[in-house]
């Protein structure tokens, strides 16, 4: 496994300017990135999994990352572990807006790295981006309100067209 290929795990559902940051400074900071869009069982998901893909993948290329370093992909059998060590992964990389996420994260990575030897990495939000979550924008987005701040482009005009595609 190498440190310097690193897995940005979440459900990305849909995906936030928060989420974008991670992954740009993720890619900062590793050789290759892979952005792994999972599935969560304790979660009813708004868009599937396909979808979330598709919409990183759009987000990442509209946003002009180095594209040649970031992977999009899905994972919903077996642990993000196992998705780690195959592609040779030895970090995760997860964003933290609260003591909440730190209290949340921390029990899985100290499994992660017994069950791997993946380590896990913690980024701090930018601030702007402190407050937003997934859950957040879709509430808002299903309440009819404008969730152009929270989101890239392209997930705003997805939400817009009420997920007909852009």
């Amino acid at each position: 496994m190498s440190n310097r290929i690193a897995v940005v795990p979440g459900s990305f559902d849909p995906p936030t300017l928060g989420h974008l940051d991670v992954i740009r400074r993720a890619a900062g900071l590793y050789d290759e990135v892979h952005v792994l869009v999972v599935h969560n069982p304790g979660k009813e998901a708004m868009l599937p999994i396909a979808q979330r893909v598709s919409l990183l993948e759009q987000s990442i290329r509209e946003d002009g990352f180095p594209a040649e370093h970031i992977t999009v992909a899905s994972w919903s059998v077996g642990l993000l572990v196992d998705y780690a060590t195959e592609v040779g992964a030895g970090v995760l990389v997860k964003g933290i807006r609260s003591q909440v996420d730190v209290a949340y994260e921390t029990p899985m990575a100290i499994v992660n790295r017994h069950l791997a030897g993946v380590e896990t990495v913690f980024l701090l939000p930018d601030p702007s981006h402190a407050l937003v979550s997934s859950s957040l924008v879709r509430q808002v987005a299903s309440l009819g309100g404008d969730v152009s701040p929270y989101v890239p482009p392209v997930v705003s005009r997805f939400l817009d067209t009420g997920g007909r595609g852009i």
